[in-house]
């Protein structure tokens, strides 16, 4: 299943705020993230930043992270704002403190990096009721949009995988091509 990248060369795709938002608002993923204002968060697999920049002004500091430099590069040229700080990582080696997240979001890249290594990673850098949101391209969609179906999970098997790391799933919500579920680390 799944395990590959965006490719860098189509980033401006990434940037299409009516594709992008059809799948999830701002407003959406906010509410999932219940953030307030001095929040630490991460942005696992940020890309140029579009959700990074719609979750920046309502925390304290965000951590872009991906694997790919030249989606940094891309978000450089846009423009960061001052409280995201670009971390080149694979999810499943974080070079970030035990416990020292309030917070994480996965906005269609969940399919790119579940793996058991990155499950426990997430549990590592999560505080204690830390919140995670994972939205993702659905195994039962259509595969019209986003990756080949057979590279995408189901909702509940994203969710048995968070469980399984000591993740308490708080709603969970499956929609023709995605699906979004916001979990605790327990």
């Amino acid at each position: 299943m799944g395990h590959h990248t965006f490719d860098a060369d189509r980033a401006d795709k990434l940037e299409d705020a009516r594709q992008r938002y059809r799948h999830l608002s701002a407003e959406e993923l906010l509410w999932a993230l219940s953030a307030d204002g001095d929040d630490t968060v991460a942005d696992l697999g940020s890309g140029t930043g579009f959700y990074t920049d719609d979750v920046a002004p309502s925390v304290g500091r965000v951590y872009a992270v991906d694997i790919q430099e030249a989606m940094h590069d891309y978000y450089r040229e846009k423009g960061v704002p001052n409280n995201v700080d670009l971390v080149t990582s694979g999810i499943d080696d974080l070079p970030l403190e035990t416990d020292s997240l309030d917070a994480a979001f996965s906005t269609m890249t969940y399919h790119e990096f579940a793996s058991e290594l990155a499950m426990r990673e997430l549990s590592r850098v999560l505080d204690e009721q830390g919140t995670l949101v994972v939205v993702d391209w659905a195994a039962t969609g259509s595969g019209d949009h986003g990756p080949p179906v057979d590279e995408r999970f189901s909702a509940t098997e994203a969710a048995d995988a968070l469980r399984q790391h000591g993740f308490e799933i708080k709603f969970e919500a499956v929609r023709p091509e995605t699906f979004l579920l916001v979990a605790n680390a327990e």
